[in-house]
């Protein structure tokens, strides 16, 4: 605190001779007390002289407390002689040291003119718990005292005495007062500042700042507050000792500080043992003529700690410290144990040689039954005393060794620092009794195994139990039962929850061993180590179908006694069903529509239960299955639709014109090419008139046509054929029903014809043709003008007719070559001719 109220005035000082020269000495300030109680008000004024010509003539004075901000004052007034006032006051101080600076403002900022320091704390407290003692070492008398809470201020402590006779009512002479160093609270008065045998009174003064107090006042005499110092123990040797020693006891001496040999002295000795949390068992009294001690009746073979103490008798004095830590460890009994041994025969590649591996296992006869430091097997081939030849030397459990084909026995003993055991000798025996009849083991809990047996015929004297894990054939743990009537017990060392182990018992009868009995048990079946997995087999608007593949249960998989199938809509509602281990498929009802569900499933056995993965499912929403098989159906029907249309219109051949013309590239073709091989096969016969079968001709029609030289014709018509005057016939056949009109003629030249079905003429030799002739179309004796292209179409046949060959003849030639006018022929080089003999 003193070192904080030093910077402080250090970095005030500094800001003062940072201060402009004319403002170096313009202010000064007064306060009602530097040092307060810590929480009381302070108050506190500066005064600016009239000499400060820098300032404003009406300057406003500010405070500031240590790093707050500034604040004017509660008071500014200009006193008589010029000067400036400015007081303040603070309600309360709560801080133990802080700094007040005075100022005014200069230009933007706040100027320090000046600053002073306020501490604050409490008066000291009464020292209490003061106490004196002679130190013989020092040859000093030593006070030590409470200083109390802290003061926040500097106190100092300052250690009063002076002589007194009697019962210190009177004040003879004074002695020098002891100051102790910074932050000590105990001080040492010399010896040539004491005198002995006489009363002396003792008192501690705490003063600072804001009071002074006293303790109470201590009356003694240096001589009976003496101090000794702690003694030093040693350990004895228990061999030197009486040959009455006991176990477990502690042998110890001390010896005694050397300037307070010669006085009497009673002493105390404490131990505890040597482990983290042991208290202390203090021994009392010790002897005083001698210096040493045996102590008993402690654990055996245990360290302890020990220490002690003394003070001087029977005059009064102070206790001395305690000695440092003596550590000791008790003396031990000789082992008092019984040795349970089990062998096991070893192969061996010497024929001469028997190998074998013993266990055993240590059984205490008494509480105190003595440490076991180590085993010691022996054989004595001679079975003289002292020519036995040690086996083993171990602090193990077991032991592997050879002896000769005819050695039975050897010996083992248990040994420690006090002796060893008593020798139990091990036999080999060959396993030839009777077996037991049956073997039955089960798990209790995770950390044993009850086994029970069926006794054989012949009771035997005892049972040899080894166990150990199965899976390793390792670590195995046995004992021995010595009582043959029991049929059952059990097993709790060294067994693990979880764990498949493997138990053997054999019976043991008088000079021989039964044939061992060997089953496997766990400590404790676990629960499936996971659920089967669930898969989605069928889904719905309002049911779903789930189906899962069961898991057969491991080594030490308790098997599944149930199913339980969990799922949870979004609205955190759950739902649940149980299930037998033979179902493998559930069907959830009333789920709904277009809704997200997560299932799993949970298989339970007795040995707990396990979780297979989530499943997350939505449902389907209204009609959207509907919609599915709806347009199922019309696509289906659309595509039968049009496979009907494209094979209607494939297999149709005649069809094709009706919907578009046939019309040939004059290019590339030829007259033969394109004429219509329907119309080309078709023949008209000329039916018999007599025919019954003939319908009835009802109306001839006979035009005469003058003959007319065409364009055709040449100078050489001799050497193809003669025109005479050509009669046409026109033919309508029909029923006696049919009405037929006549094709009226169209042209205004009388050489223009009305043409159907047409004979022969008349003047022509041989019978007459009946050709068949379908088209519209006028026949053009020399060039017109196109057709339009609704009467293009021609060569279609007349369902009324009946078809009938032509035979070929010249004049056919003659009456049907203005064909080759047609406007469609007309620029074509006609090939095929000889076609057109049959049309």
């Amino acid at each position: 605190m003193t070192g904080l109220g030093a910077y402080g005035l250090a970095k005030a000082s500094l800001i003062i001779l940072l201060l402009p020269g004319s403002l170096e000495k313009c202010g000064q300030i007064n306060i009602s007390a530097p040092i307060i109680r810590l929480g009381d008000p302070v108050t506190a004024s500066c005064t600016i002289s009239q000499n400060c010509s820098h300032l404003d003539p009406e300057p406003q004075i500010l405070w500031r407390l240590g790093e707050e901000l500034e604040q004017p004052g509660q008071r500014q007034q200009r006193l008589p002689d010029g000067t400036w006032e400015s007081t303040i006051t603070l309600p309360y101080l709560n801080h133990t040291q802080a700094f007040l600076f005075c100022c005014v403002q200069w230009g933007n900022r706040p100027q320090i003119l000046d600053q002073a320091e306020l501490q604050a704390g409490y008066p000291p407290a009464t020292p209490s718990n003061l106490s004196c003692f002679m130190n013989l070492t020092t040859n000093s008398l030593t006070c030590q005292w409470e200083p109390g809470p802290s003061t926040y201020l500097p106190t100092t402590f300052i250690l009063k005495s002076f002589k007194s006779r009697g019962d210190c009512e009177t004040q003879e002479d004074s002695i020098f007062d002891c100051m102790p160093d910074k932050g000590h609270s105990f001080c040492s008065i010399p010896r040539k500042q004491l005198i002995l045998y006489q009363n002396m009174v003792i008192w501690v003064q705490a003063e600072n700042a804001l009071g002074v107090r006293e303790s109470p006042q201590l009356c003694l005499d240096p001589v009976d507050v003496v101090k000794l110092e702690p003694p030093t123990l040693r350990a004895l040797d228990p061999s030197l000792q009486a040959a009455s020693a006991q176990p477990c006891c502690l042998w110890l001496a001390w010896e005694l500080w050397k300037p307070s040999m010669y006085m009497k002295q009673k002493c105390e000795l404490r131990h505890r043992l040597q482990e983290e949390g042991a208290s202390w068992a203090q021994v009392t009294p010790l002897p005083s003529s001698t210096y040493q001690y045996e102590l008993c009746g402690l654990r055996p073979a245990t360290a302890y700690s020990l220490q002690m103490r003394c003070i001087r008798s029977p005059l009064p004095g102070y206790w001395s410290s305690w000695s440092p830590s003596l550590e000791l460890r008790t003396t031990e009994y000789a082992p008092a144990v019984r040795l349970d041994m089990w062998w096991r025969r070893r192969q061996q590649l010497d024929p001469e040689t028997v190998g074998r591996q013993l266990f055993w296992k240590p059984t205490p006869l008494k509480e105190d039954s003595g440490r076991i430091q180590g085993y010691l097997l022996s054989w004595n081939p001679s079975k003289q005393p002292g020519l036995a030849l040690t086996l083993c030397n171990t602090t193990e459990l077991s032991c592997t060794f050879s002896l000769p084909s005819g050695a039975q026995e050897v010996t083992l003993v248990a040994y420690n620092t006090a002796g060893t055991s008593q020798p139990t000798p091990v036999v080999f025996l060959e396993s030839k009794g009777p077996p037991l009849d049956g073997l039955h083991a089960r798990a209790l809990d995770p950390h044993s195994l009850w086994l029970g047996w069926e006794p054989p015929c012949t009771q035997p004297q005892g049972y040899m139990i080894e166990w150990g894990l199965g899976t390793t054939g390792s670590n195995k743990t046995f004992k021995m039962e010595h009582n043959g009537s029991i049929t059952e017990t059990l097993l709790r060392e060294n067994i693990r929850p979880f764990q498949l182990y493997e138990i053997t018992v054999s019976p043991l009868y008088p000079g021989t061993v039964g044939h061992s009995q060997r089953i496997y048990a766990y400590s404790k079946e676990m629960g499936p180590p996971q659920a089967p997995e669930l898969h989605l087999k069928n889904i719905g608007k309002t049911w779903a179908k789930l189906e899962w593949v069961p898991r057969i249960p491991g080594l030490g998989k308790s098997p599944v006694t149930h199913y339980t199938i969990f799922w949870t809509n979004t609205k955190d509602q759950s739902f649940s069903t149980i299930l037998n281990t033979s179902s493998h498929s559930f069907v959830l009802h009333g789920l709904e529509p277009a809704s997200l569900y997560h299932i799993h499933l949970m298989a339970t056995s007795q040995a707990g239960a396990s979780n297979s993965t989530g499943l997350t499912l939505m449902t389907l929403a209204s009609g959207e299955l509907e919609l599915y098989i709806f347009l199922g159906l019309f696509g289906f029907l659309a595509l039968f639709i049009c496979l009907c249309v494209a094979a209607w219109f494939w297999c149709s051949h005649s069809r094709k014109n009706p919907l578009w013309p046939s019309v040939p590239d004059p290019a590339h073709s030829s007259l033969g090419s394109w004429i219509p091989k329907a119309m080309a096969e078709e023949s008209f016969p000329l039916p018999s008139l007599w025919d019954s079968g003939m319908p009835p001709i009802t109306k001839i029609t006979v035009l005469e046509e003058e003959k007319k030289l065409g364009s055709w014709e040449s100078s050489d018509s001799t050497e193809t054929c003669g025109l005479p005057t050509t009669v046409q016939a026109y033919v309508l056949q029909g029923g006696p029903r049919t009405t037929s009109t006549p094709p009226q003629p169209q042209s205004s030249t009388s050489d223009q014809v009305f043409y159907g079905q047409v004979l022969g003429s008349p003047t022509s030799p041989g019978p007459g043709h009946y050709i068949r002739c379908d088209s519209t179309q006028p026949l053009l004796g020399g060039l017109t003008p196109s057709p339009k292209s609704y009467e293009n179409i021609w060569f279609q046949n007349s369902p009324l007719e009946t078809p009938m060959a032509p035979l070929p003849n010249q004049e056919d030639d003659c009456v049907f070559g203005p064909l080759i006018d047609f406007p469609l022929l007309q620029g074509l080089r006609v090939y095929g001719v000889e076609g057109l003999g049959a049309f």
